[in-house]
Parts: structure tokens; C-alpha cells; sequence
């Protein structure tokens, strides 16, 4: 039987001593060259669930994702579906089940394209769309008789002819220039264009597309910018969320609506417009209800929880926040026989939740450590699938009924099975501030309780972020322990998951309050553990971690070495060339000229005359949300103040170290720094 019960999934990654002696530590290509599995999609009759497997490479172009299909039930082992060089993406099955519906770049596309496999008669998938522009994003009508699906074009262009034509046109252009009269002008690596997301809509028997925005004013407007969609209550109309300001993102938080829209003659109602943020919106299954979320907007705060919200529809009257005690971010749902299906981040966890959409008292689905996503269900809510993860293992698909966790896929079962990956702990302190903060405690493989190790602090993202019970690649927390470190992953006050007020704490506070947590957490597991040697200590971060990193630098010298990748040093040069600055004007409490007390004593560079302890800073050259700028003047405050400091540029690489061979010498160069101060 391939079923796996929750208490033999616990039993597999619970922390086992036992012949600990034959397992290894995880190494770069242990991790790297793991399988990792989609987000699974359930048939409507509950029997079949697809997701897609990507088999990594170091060698360029030999990384696979294919789809592959298993039975819900665990009888019939997974198998693969489709063989191709691209991967395929976007997969969705036609509401009678003998379809799916998926998005692939196969030989002879220009773009990716859309392909139906029809699971019942067999064969190759077909190309279903051939538009110049490109299809993504497949959903099917609830009659099975229309695929809608998403394209980005040129404004003003309806007709797959007219962006072909301007397109050309443009490549004809002598000139290199780009133009922009709004913000933001960047996205993490890639200069905006021109194009908008449009929401193509092609029936079954047909092999034409038409754009269903064609006599939608708001796409006319200079800030258009679409953010969902989903069919309406008949097979001709849709809803759908975007906003029209997003080009005031430079002073405002631009705000998104949700729309109706009538396929034969409707130029498209608003249908919000209270000054909330709108997005997701799904309806209920007998057309009765429109659930989305609903986000505080332009409320002067650093974060705001998304409230799941019902409306009923068509009226768009009694508005009801469906879970209004929650004080936790939804990370998605889904509605299956007006039932609601949602994840819930919850402390370092994501649990799964139930509830009708007529209202009701949230019923708790999964009660265990880790992380469960992307959640899907048969068309009666019967079976419920999802992915699922911890800190010591990959995702996996998983059945859930009645509290018990079945594993469908054991892709990396083998390759577990040799590795030693001890249990991550979790730990609580009371700051000196009165908060209860909790961290992560990670041993290193081979760990021996008698023994004293250095310890290695390592600081999240975000702010709006938490270290979470789940798999990680791109700081792996095993990996990173691996020599033979000691792990503390601390959520300082602004991380999610721990109530709206404990995530918004943060304003006006970006630094000195987190970081004093971070070290005072440190000292609380040094006293906790006498394995922790401390004075063998290291810090480090990514993203608003590295921001840390270098405000530790700028404040204190207990570290024996400093990691900032990705790291702001001049919070002020970051808001001028940053792609997103109004959320930095917020957090400081005025723009950069206004010089408030937070700009003015929070601010790292400023305290550039006490850099000392030895920094590596790493940054990927594409990176426009921390633009390489800010890490060049760190190097150079750093060389200045004959701090010894090491440099990394990966030319290729934007926000993250993605590619294999990049994220394999950054492992091995912080591995390096670590040892050679500790």
C-alpha cells in the first residue's frame, strides 16, 4: 500500500538518533537535486489528482517539469503524463473530468500556449490556443464549454493582428529607450513595459480567442493593471480584480476593485468602491455568494491583515467578513459545494481550515506542525488534497480525512531516508519590550549533545514574513547548519502569523526593535543550551534580514563574522531607487526630506565610522527591489573603515541566487566566511 498515515509521516521525520551513524549531512547537490512537487489539482469526481514534477539539473536546459497523475485513494502510484523539454504549468481539469487543461511552450511556439490532454480517449496533448501573445492561467466554464485564459498585449490592441503589428514595428525601432510618466517603472529584475494583462476567453469547438476587454473603459486608463479573474454566475460573464491608479504607486497604495462583466455587450461594472483593496474572487457554487479578500488600504499602516469576505451577488449587499475573529493571514481558498477550504498561517505553521459559505464557525482540518498549501477538492468536497512540508522534508501531496494525513508522492522518500536532518525546536522568550517571541533552534547533522558549537543567527525577510515550518532552498536551514553550526531563526516583532498589531509593531522601528529581539533570543538560547558556545557567534540575512545584518553592524561588535545578502545600508538610497518607495515612506513616517527621528536614527550608513566586524555581502547585479547600488555602498564604507569584507556579484542573478551553479558557490563561500571566524 502506498497510503502513509500522519503517524508514520511523523515517525519518519521525527528526530531519530538510531543508526545515526549511516545517515550523512544534506550536501548542496542532496538538496539542490531533490524532486520538488507542484500544487495538486483534484478531479471533480475526486478519484485523480495532477500536479507537476520538476527533476532539477546543473546543466542548463536539462531541468524537466512534467505533469504527472496519481489516484486519491493510493492505490495507483503516481505516473507520468507528459514528456517535453518546457515545463508545463497552470494545469486544470474540465468539469466533467476527461480534460485538463495546461499551460506549455512546446517546439513550433512562439509563446506558451495552452494544451488540452484528454484523459479518457488518451493521445498527445493538443494545442488548444495559438495567439501571438501567449496564454496562461486556464479556467474552465462551469458548463465545460469555454476556456477563459490570460495574455499580456499592448493597450489598445484587440486583435492578435494589431499586437503582432506593433510588436514588429517595435523591433524595427532604431532607437533603445524607455519611457515612463508614472511609478513604479521596475519589478524585482525586469523593466515594466507597456503591456497589460488582458482575459482571453476561446470556446472548445473554436480556434479563435477574443479578448474579453475590448469595450472595458478601465483598461484605457494610464494605471490599468488586472489582478484576477473568475467566471461568473453563467457561462457568459466574468469577475474580475484590477486596479486604475496602479501608476500612483510613488504616494499611495494604488487600489484594486473587483468588476463584472458581460461577455456580449458590457463594457464592465464596478462593482467596489469603498476604498478597500479587493483580489481572489471566487463565487460560491450556487451563484448566491462572491467571497474574496479585503484589505485595508491606505490606512497609514506598515502591513494589513486580508480578510476573507462575502458578498451577496448579484446585489453586491451585505457586506460580511467571513472569519471576523481571525486575526491571521489567509494564504488561499477555495469554495467546493459552498464549502470554503482555506490555509491559514498560524505561528510558523500553515493549518487548513473549513467553514460554509453561507457562514459559520471555522472548523480546524489539520492540527499538526508544518505547512499545508495549495489546497484543492473534489467538486462535493469529499476528498481534500494538498501539499505539505516541514523543515525536514520537501513537499509532498497529501490526502487529508477525518485527521488522518495520507502521502500520495514519495519522490525524495530514498534520498531522506540517508540524510541526517534533525528535528528543528521550537522555542519562546519574553522580550525585555513584554512580547513573547518565538524562534527555531536547528542542530547540525551528527549533533552530540556534549559537545559545544558555534551559533548562527539568521534573520528572515520581509518584515512581513516568519520563519516557517517548511522546506527551504534558498537558505536551507540544514545546509547552512551542516559543518557543524547551531541554527537560531528568530520572529522579531513586524513577521506575520502572530496577530495584525504584532506585524504592524514594526513602524517607525524597522531595526533597533527587531534586532534587539534577535540578540536578546540569542542570549536567552545561550543561557538555555550549554551546547551553544557563545562566543562563537554569526549573523546573517536576506532581503530585510541583510537590512539587519548591516544594522547589527552598525551597532554591535559581539559577532564574530556578518552575512548581508541582498542588504539595504542607506535606507534613504533605497527609497529613491528602489521599485517600491511608498511602503518605505510609511515605515519611516515621512519621506526621506523630511528627515523624521526614524530616518534620521535608523539609518545604518549613518553609523559607518563603527563598521568593524568582518562582512560578506552578497547581491544579484538584476536585484531592482535592493538595487545593487546599496550593497556597493557598503562595500565601499566597509573597505573605508579596513573592516575585512568580501564581495559577490552574481551578474545574472536578481532578488535570490536561483540558478544551480550560482547557488552552489554562494552555500560554499558563506560555508567559508562562517569557518574562518568561527
Amino acid at each position: 500500500m502506498l497510503k502513509q498515515t500522519i503517524s508514520c509521516i511523523l515517525f519518519c521525520l521525527s528526530f531519530v538518533t538510531v543508526q545515526a551513524q549511516t545517515k550523512q549531512p544534506i550536501t548542496h547537490e542532496g538538496l539542490y537535486l531533490m524532486k520538488r512537487v507542484g500544487a495538486p489539482q483534484v478531479s471533480p469526481d475526486g478519484k485523480w489528482v495532477v500536479f507537476n514534477v520538476t527533476e532539477p539539473s546543473y546543466t542548463e536546459g536539462e531541468q524537466i517539469t512534467d505533469l504527472w497523475i496519481a489516484s486519491t485513494d493510493g492505490t495507483i502510484a503516481p505516473r507520468k503524463i507528459t514528456t517535453g523539454k518546457n515545463a508545463e504549468s497552470g494545469y486544470t481539469w474540465s468539469p466533467n473530468g476527461n480534460t485538463i487543461a495546461f499551460t506549455a511552450k512546446r517546439e513550433g511556439d512562439e509563446a506558451a500556449q495552452i494544451y488540452l490532454l484528454n484523459m479518457k480517449s488518451g493521445g498527445e496533448a493538443q494545442r488548444f490556443t495559438n495567439i501571438y501573445t501567449g496564454a496562461s492561467s486556464p479556467q474552465w466554464s462551469a458548463d465545460g464549454s469555454k476556456i477563459l485564459f490570460t495574455s499580456k498585449v499592448f493597450p489598445g490592441a484587440f486583435s492578435d493582428s494589431a499586437n503582432k503589428k506593433i510588436a514588429e514595428e517595435k523591433k524595427k525601432q532604431k532607437y533603445k529607450a524607455r519611457v515612463y510618466t508614472g511609478f513604479p517603472i521596475r519589478n524585482f529584475d525586469v523593466w515594466l513595459d507597456n503591456k497589460q494583462t488582458h482575459v482571453f476567453v476561446q470556446p472548445i469547438d473554436s480556434t479563435t480567442a477574443v479578448d474579453a476587454f475590448t469595450r472595458v473603459s478601465a483598461v484605457t486608463k494610464e494605471g490599468f493593471s488586472f489582478s484576477g479573474v473568475c467566471w461568473g454566475p453563467n457561462n457568459n460573464s466574468l469577475i474580475f480584480a484590477a486596479s486604475t491608479d496602479a501608476n500612483t504607486a510613488a504616494y499611495q497604495e494604488p487600489t484594486t476593485n473587483l468588476y463584472s462583466l458581460n461577455l456580449q455587450d458590457s463594457n464592465g461594472i464596478q462593482l467596489t468602491s469603498d476604498g478597500a483593496d479587493y483580489g481572489a474572487p471566487q463565487l460560491s457554487n450556487d451563484g448566491k455568494y462572491l467571497v474574496c479578500y479585503a484589505t485595508a488600504n491606505n490606512n497609514y499602516k506598515v502591513y494589513n491583515l486580508n480578510k476573507l469576505t462575502r458578498f451577496d451577488y448579484p446585489s453586491m449587499q451585505n457586506k460580511t467578513l467571513l472569519t471576523p475573529s481571525l486575526d491571521r493571514p489567509v494564504n488561499g481558498y477555495t469554495i467546493k459545494n459552498n464549502t470554503i477550504l482555506l490555509s491559514v498561517e498560524d505561528q510558523g505553521n500553515d493549518k487548513l481550515f473549513s467553514m460554509p459559505v453561507a457562514g459559520g464557525a471555522l472548523k480546524s482540518i489539520t492540527n499538526m506542525r508544518g505547512s499545508f498549501s495549495a489546497i484543492s477538492a473534489s467538486a462535493d468536497a469529499g476528498v481534500i488534497i494538498s501539499n505539505y512540508e516541514n523543515a525536514v522534508m520537501p513537499a509532498v501531496v497529501v490526502k487529508i480525512s477525518g485527521g488522518t494525513i495520507e502521502s500520495l508522492t514519495h519522490f525524495n522518500d530514498e534520498k531522506l531516508k540517508t540524510l541526517d536532518l534533525p528535528a528543528v525546536e521550537e522555542i519562546w522568550f519574553t522580550s525585555s519590550r513584554g512580547k513573547k517571541i518565538r524562534s527555531l533552534l536547528v542542530r547540525p547533522a551528527g549533533f552530540d549533545s556534549t559537545k559545544k558549537y558555534p551559533l548562527f543567527v539568521v534573520m528572515h525577510g520581509g518584515p512581513a514574513g516568519a520563519w516557517k515550518e517548511n522546506w527551504g532552498y534558498r537558505w536551507n536551514q540544514h545546509l547552512l547548519a551542516a559543518p557543524g553550526y547551531v541554527l537560531l531563526l528568530t520572529d522579531y516583532t513586524g513577521s506575520t502569523g502572530y496577530g495584525e498589531k504584532f506585524a504592524q509593531d514594526i513602524q517607525y522601528d524597522p531595526f533597533k526593535g527587531p534586532a534587539d529581539e534577535i540578540n536578546e533570543a540569542a542570549a536567552d538560547a545561550i543561557k538555555r543550551f550549554s551546547f551553544i558556545d557563545g562566543s562563537r557567534q554569526a549573523a546573517g540575512g536576506g532581503s530585510y534580514g541583510g537590512h539587519l545584518a548591516n544594522w547589527m553592524e552598525a551597532t554591535t561588535s559581539h559577532y564574530k563574522c556578518l552575512l548581508s545578502h541582498a542588504g539595504l545600508v542607506n535606507s534613504e538610497a533605497q527609497f529613491g531607487t528602489s521599485d517600491v518607495i511608498w511602503q518605505r515612506e510609511v515605515m519611516n513616517g515621512g519621506a526621506p526630506w523630511t528627515q523624521t527621528k526614524t530616518w534620521k536614527e535608523q539609518n545604518p550608513i549613518r553609523y559607518a565610522a563603527r563598521f568593524k566586524t568582518p562582512m560578506m555581502v552578497t547581491v544579484g547585479e538584476n536585484d531592482f527591489r535592493v538595487p545593487i547600488n546599496n550593497s556597493l555602498e557598503n562595500w565601499s564604507a566597509l573597505q573605508r573603515m579596513k573592516v575585512p569584507s568580501k564581495l559577490l556579484v552574481f551578474p545574472d542573478e536578481n532578488h535570490w541566487i536561483l540558478n544551480a551553479e550560482n547557488s552552489r558557490f554562494w552555500y560554499s563561500e558563506v560555508h567559508a566566511w562562517l569557518k574562518k571566524y568561527l
